[in-house]
């Protein structure tokens, strides 16, 4: 067992399949050592297939150790969360089981003090429409997994790459909390996008581009989803953000998509629009920063909100390819 410096100390984290929480900690400055292995559960030293089979009730987790003096634990649980689907309550991606379930393992009362705050501000200000289900447990044993487990991603880094897009996980990242894997590299999701617009007029066709970029209109009822009744999400046709959803869909009668309300509220903005000698509220997406449409008071809901949106800002996505293409965590919207 090694011997580490007495000033460092341990942050351990479950988020699913280990093989997946090395490679983001172990690039941070500060982090001394990332270890896979098994934790929360009651049999000591399990073995990788007493921990699958659920008997044990372990959880797969990595433990780190690293320098206080040269990242925070408040650092860690950043690039934690940006890791995992903290909304799935059992397990994450294609991965299922009690193992694989999310979790927090305090070694203080000052690191509980900070994931509770942490979990708190996720929820608020974070993508998510499901709540966050990830726990906050006291820390205990910790066992090393095999050998072959450690640093899987350096040790077959082929098969790791495959397995992290096959799982889900990569696409559903990407999506929600972009490209990024550490928070020194990743962009501020509450700022709009100004990464690749100088392609986007190839990306786009003319009309896309038009709609998105030049605040223009599609022609009512000659355009692609204004009668669209099948099932599914509508997502931004530049981030590939879900904003809308079939479920929220009706007939206004104006030829445009409308929706009673957007899927996920943190991705709308919503501006006052007084072009064409009118004041109305223009529809915004938060990160691509396209044009959607407006929003007007006249829809059937509680609320009374009709969002009608051009066709050509968006792409749709039918339930039963919703896994497919990386938006699997949408389709519980749909279970009867």
């Amino acid at each position: 067992m090694k011997i580490y410096n007495d000033k460092y100390e341990h942050a351990t984290f479950a988020g699913g399949c280990f093989w997946c929480m090395v490679a983001p900690f172990q690039a941070m400055e500060g982090v001394i050592e990332v270890i896979s292995g098994y934790t929360g559960g009651k049999t000591e030293n399990p073995t990788y297939e007493d921990v699958c089979s659920g008997a044990t009730e372990h959880y797969e987790a990595v433990d780190i150790i690293y320098d206080p003096s040269r990242v925070s634990f408040a650092q860690l649980l950043d690039t934690f969360w940006r890791q995992i689907d903290p909304t799935d309550t059992g397990g994450q991606f294609a991965d299922r089981g009690p193992q694989y379930q999310t979790a927090i393992f305090y070694h203080d009362p000052d690191q509980k003090k900070i994931a509770e705050e942490s979990k708190v501000k996720l929820q608020v200000t974070g993508p998510f429409i499901r709540p966050i289900a990830t726990k906050i447990l006291a820390a205990g044993s910790f066992y090393a997994a095999e050998e072959y487990h450690q640093n899987y991603h350096q040790k077959n880094p082929g098969h790791y790459q495959i397995y992290r897009q096959g799982s889900g996980r990569q696409s559903y990242l990407e999506r929600t909390r972009g490209s990024c894997q550490i928070p020194a590299s990743c962009h501020n999701r509450n700022q709009p996008s100004k990464t690749g617009n100088a392609t986007l007029p190839s990306k786009l066709s003319p009309l896309q581009y038009r709609v998105t970029q030049q605040n223009g209109t599609e022609p009512p009822f000659q355009n692609e989803y204004w009668d669209n009744q099948r099932p599914g999400i509508y997502i931004d046709i530049i981030s590939g953000e879900p904003l809308f959803s079939s479920l929220d869909k009706f007939d206004s009668g104006c030829g445009w998509p409308s929706f009673t309300r957007p899927l996920n509220q943190e991705e709308i903005i919503e501006r006052t629009d007084h072009s064409h000698g009118m004041e109305r509220t223009e529809v915004r997406s938060r990160t691509a920063n396209s044009h959607l449409g407006h929003v007007f008071d006249d829809g059937p809901s509680s609320a009374g909100l009709r969002y009608c949106i051009n066709s050509a800002a968006l792409k749709f996505i039918p339930v039963d390819e919703l896994a497919k293409e990386g938006y699997g965590e949408f389709l519980s919207l749909f279970e009867k």
